[in-house]
């Protein structure tokens, strides 16, 4: 199985799926992973959650690190693990799952808003931690003063980021990002992995002309 490390060092972006029905879920997540996506979350407010991270880790997806978003307490946190989920995301810091997540042996990212919370979540076992919601937080300028002082803590900016806002968050020293709908679209809902795929291609070449020039 493909770690989280090894995914964000393939491309460091988190695919966020969140959607109202499941039809086309499958179809969304094969397509991220034919396009280079190599980390995906798939939130546990998605109808048929559990299902598709048991479809993908059993052997639908290749090489992909898929996680489970949205985890709220210690029952969802087993039951996404007990599905497959690779790691666990939450919106907040929140200690039952964070500390479910050490018990099982499963990556956790919290999402934290203030520095205080950033610290919190990390001293309390967070692999890295989701700066939620980035966009509102001040965006790549957020996320480099709060590194200043805190350089130690991998930080993944997640809310309100675009494809083209990418490299300026990498730029600003963020481990990767997390990107829902300026992604995924509607994919998830009418079908169109062609529009999907175009958007992730663009999201992958952007990121890698940004490995190339520097």
């Amino acid at each position: 199985m493909t770690t989280l490390d090894e995914a964000l060092a393939a491309l460091p972006v988190i695919a966020i799926i969140r959607a109202a029905g499941s039809r086309h879920l499958n179809s969304a997540l094969e397509t991220l992973a034919d396009t280079g996506v190599r980390a995906m979350e798939i939130t546990m407010t998605t109808p048929g959650a559990a299902e598709a991270i048991r479809w993908a880790t059993g052997g639908g997806l290749q090489g992909v690190a898929v996680g489970a978003g949205t985890v709220l307490d210690a029952a969802s946190a087993r039951q996404a693990v007990d599905a497959g989920a690779g790691y666990l995301i939450t919106p907040a810091v929140l200690p039952e799952v964070i500390g479910e997540a050490r018990r099982l042996g499963v990556p956790v990212l919290p999402g934290a808003f203030t520095p205080t919370e950033i610290v919190q979540a990390w001293s309390q076992g967070a692999a890295l931690v989701k700066v939620f919601p980035a966009g509102a937080a001040g965006g790549p300028g957020y996320v480099k003063d709060v590194r200043a002082p805190l350089p130690q803590i991998p930080l993944v900016p997640t809310g309100g980021i675009r494809i083209e806002d990418v490299p300026g968050y990498l730029q600003a020293g963020a481990r990767a990002v997390g990107m829902g709908s300026p992604l995924l679209g509607d994919a998830c809902a009418d079908g169109d992995t062609a529009a999907l795929a175009a958007r992730a291609k663009r999201l992958v070449e952007i990121v890698g002309r940004r490995g190339s020039d520097g």
